[in-house]
């Protein structure tokens, strides 16, 4: 599957990825956070992935594209570092409910959660 068209939801923090078979998925930009393909999160050898925390609040500043088969996310965070191939993509898409579930999982056992950790505002 190849990604066709992204369409970023700011108010919402939500991703809508076209597929060119028509079929459309939408991720959450905490969700993409946290399940990022660079290296820093999902470890540089054979260990188990970084587990991300205090994400929640997580935007998404900029998409690049990379050339016809990735785009780079620039989160609100300052992590950018990771290339989202669109094999990549269709596999988060495919799986969502899945990982969703096992992040979850993950956080409770760490005793770790998605909110910040400290609470900010910002008034524009």
């Amino acid at each position: 599957m190849l990604v066709k068209t992204l369409h970023y939801h700011r108010r919402t923090k939500v991703l809508d990825i076209h597929f060119d078979n028509g079929e459309q998925v939408s991720l959450s930009a905490e969700f993409l956070r946290v399940h990022s393909p660079s290296a820093e999160v999902q470890g540089h050898h054979q260990g188990p992935p970084k587990l991300v925390t205090n994400r929640k609040a997580v935007a998404i500043g900029e998409i690049e594209a990379i050339g016809h088969y990735a785009v780079r996310l620039h989160f609100d965070d300052g992590h950018q570092s990771g290339l989202y191939s669109f094999g990549y993509l269709a596999e988060l898409c495919s799986h969502a409910e899945q990982l969703w579930q096992t992040y979850l999982e993950r956080l409770k056992a760490a005793n770790a959660q998605r909110d910040a950790s400290i609470a900010i505002r910002v008034t524009p």
